[in-house]
């Protein structure tokens, strides 16, 4: 999840401690009629498994490519580091941010 647009690990944050701020969940990224580029670049590089860390993927990504909209490899690793994914999916995800920013405006 993000909130107040930050990254935050939503398995070790208690609810109580985000009262009134802003809390976006994967839900709240994109929506079927506007997908966010990051759900086009995940569809297109099919790097969907199981789902299970999908969320802090994305949202993570999301607020790297909000505030450095044409981030570097090391960039992106940085961002994403501590991150894992149990279905080895890694270099797909990479792959699918760096096309999320590409798609930029």
């Amino acid at each position: 999840m993000q909130v107040d647009g930050r990254p935050t690990r939503s398995c070790v944050t208690p609810v109580g401690s985000v009262r009134g701020q802003k809390v976006t969940t994967l839900n709240g990224l994109g929506t079927a009629a506007r997908p966010h580029p990051l759900q086009t670049a995940y569809i297109a590089e099919q790097v969907p498994q199981c789902g299970y860390c999908i969320s802090g993927w994305m949202l993570t990504a999301a607020a790297l490519l909000r505030d450095t909209p044409r981030p570097s490899d090391t960039q992106i690793r940085q961002a994403l580091a501590g991150i894992k994914c149990r279905c080895g999916t890694h270099m797909a995800i990479l792959r699918a941010v760096k096309r999320a920013a590409g798609s930029k405006a």
